[in-house]
């Protein structure tokens, strides 16, 4: 009788996108230059997940992953030629009433309850809603092109870090700690709830629960590609930390700023989580691969899991910081008083920069990231062999 543990179980590769923002458009640049190295059109990632930006991002792929060198080539179109205002209200009128209704309703309790932030995103549900054709999730899985996609958001009153996936039918739900996965048919809804930074655009609602974003105490990044069956992931990132640890700057005494405290947030909120649980995998791996193969049992979350990580090389704020001028004048008058334009307030309009030179810069650095990786990417990807790797299906 052969031995389980002796078994070659095939491999799926996973695809985890990160939130984070315009910062997501680095990860096009990433998708870009992996389009460039495949030899077809084959989609190379049968799970995809995503959170935040990063869920537009892994869905617009989904939708389009019977062709996934088209997919990429639209996803990148968007984003080159993006502008703040398809993502929020970013003229006077816009600006000064949702200004208005967060003061009102949210700090002094006046006015009707309605779903209020410092920005209005109803642009953002009109763009996606042109270029998303939710259809090809279903089109890419039934030809079995695509395993599965999810994205997450987190429930503000359960409290929970919901995963929303839509795939094979033989994939379970799972329930964890403040982590659940639930089977659904993927809609607009769900892409604008993962991406509701908090307090900055408002919560959505699904079902009887109100939803932001699905960085919020996403405590396990990796978990759900996981729990979708990829056996190995590339994880794609908004952080320059894989480069090495940022120089030590000497102390200014200066008062931090609203924005400057703002920025550090939501780097906790984007990047912290990830880079920990990618350190977590790693020691899980090591752990692993101390375990005698005869001993080896599966079921004890020891199985090894590859993993490929791509980040910025260069710190993503200081490019902000030079296209700050594009933002418009409105946004950048209603910024100006957290401090978001000074020395400092740089992390927060790294992520509110929809502006297309900003924009088209990240893709460009993604792309040549991607690239100097060529070997490595190549290997994980197995297009030396260029054979069609299995999936779990």
């Amino acid at each position: 009788m052969q031995d389980p543990a002796s078994v070659t179980q095939p491999v799926t590769t996973g695809l985890i996108l990160s939130g984070g923002g315009a910062r997501a458009a680095y990860q096009v640049g990433v998708l870009a230059a992996i389009a460039d190295l495949l030899p077809d059109s084959r989609n190379p990632f049968p799970v995809i997940v995503g959170t935040s930006a990063g869920a537009i991002n892994a869905v617009s792929l989904a939708c389009g992953a019977l062709d996934f060198a088209e997919a990429v080539r639209r996803l990148k179109e968007v984003w080159q030629n993006f502008h703040t205002h398809q993502v929020y209200r970013s003229d006077w009128p816009g600006v000064l009433r949702q200004a208005s209704r967060f003061i009102g309703r949210s700090l002094l309790g006046l006015g009707k309850e309605v779903p209020v932030a410092l920005l209005d995103s109803s642009p953002l549900a009109e763009l996606l809603s042109q270029h998303l054709d939710f259809s090809g999730i279903a089109a890419a899985v039934r030809q079995r092109q695509l395993r599965a996609v999810a994205v997450t958001a987190f429930a503000y009153e359960s409290a929970q870090a919901m995963t929303f996936y839509q795939g094979r039918a033989a994939i379970n739900p799972w329930f964890r700690h403040r982590r659940v996965g639930v089977p659904t048919r993927l809609g607009l809804e769900h892409l604008l709830a993962s991406a509701s930074i908090p307090l900055i655009f408002p919560p959505v609602k699904i079902g009887r629960e109100y939803f932001g974003d699905g960085a919020v105490r996403q405590a396990a990044p990796i978990s759900p590609a996981l729990h979708l069956g990829a056996s190995k992931v590339l994880v794609v990132g908004v952080s320059n930390n894989e480069a090495g640890p940022p120089p030590c700057t000497p102390a200014t005494g200066r008062l931090p700023t609203l924005a400057h405290i703002g920025g550090h947030l939501l780097n906790s909120t984007f990047i912290d989580s990830l880079e920990s649980d990618i350190e977590l995998l790693e020691r899980l791996n090591y752990l692993g691969s101390l375990i005698p193969p005869e001993k080896r049992r599966p079921g004890l979350g020891l199985e090894p899991v590859e993993v490929l990580v791509i980040a910025p090389s260069q710190p993503l704020d200081q490019i902000a910081a030079r296209h700050q001028h594009e933002m418009p004048r409105a946004l950048r008058m209603f910024l100006r008083g957290p401090g978001a334009t000074k020395d400092g307030g740089a992390g927060v309009m790294s992520y509110l920069l929809f502006e297309s030179s900003y924009c088209h810069e990240l893709i460009e650095l993604g792309y040549q990231d991607a690239m100097a990786q060529k070997a490595r990417l190549s290997t994980f990807l197995q297009l030396d062999s260029a054979v069609p790797e299995p999936a779990l299906f």
